[in-house]
C-alpha cells in the first residue's frame, strides 16, 4: 500500500508534541530545550534562523543523534529537551517522529515552522556565509 508524504507527516503529528510560537519562545526564555534547525544550509542563509537554534540539516539528524552511528554527535544526549522547526513544519514532523523511534523521548516540534514563527514576528538571526562549508581553503 502506497503512503503519501501527506499521509505520513499526519501520522507523525499524531504521535508527536506540537508547539506553538509562543509555547516555544516560553521555552527559550525558560532555558529548557535546545532548538534544532533542520532546514539546509541554503534556507538558513537566506532566511536566517531562529536565535538559539543549532544547526543539525535534515539529511544528518538520524546518524549526528543516533550514539551507534559514526556520525554521532556526543552533544546530543537522550536526556535533554530538543525542539525541532523547518520551514513550514512538515519535514520537522517527520523528523521529530524519527528521532522518537531512535529513543528520544523529551522532542517536540515547531508547528508553524520557521516561517510562521518569523511571520508571528519571532527573533531571528542572520545566518554568515562566511563557514567551512560555503567557503573554499
Amino acid at each position: 500500500m502506497r503512503r503519501s508524504v501527506t499521509d505520513m507527516v499526519r501520522e507523525a503529528k499524531e504521535r508527536i508534541e506540537e508547539l506553538s510560537v509562543a509555547e516555544l519562545q516560553a521555552e527559550i526564555a525558560a532555558g529548557t530545550c535546545t532548538v534544532i534547525d533542520i532546514r539546509d544550509f541554503r534556507e538558513r542563509l537566506e532566511k536566517g534562523a531562529i536565535a538559539s537554534a543549532v544547526s543539525a540539516p535534515r539529511g544528518m539528524l538520524e546518524f549526528w543523534f543516533d550514539p551507534d552511528s559514526p556520525y554521532y554527535r556526543d552533544m546530543y544526549q537522550f536526556d535533554q529537551r530538543y525542539v525541532l522547526y523547518c520551514a513550514g513544519g512538515q519535514r520537522s514532523a517527520l523528523a521529530t517522529s524519527v528521532l522518537m523511534d531512535i529513543g528520544y523521548t523529551n522532542v517536540a516540534h515547531l508547528t508553524v515552522g520557521f516561517n510562521g514563527w518569523a511571520d508571528a514576528g519571532g527573533d531571528v538571526a542572520d545566518v554568515s556565509a562566511e563557514s567551512k562549508w560555503v567557503k573554499r581553503t
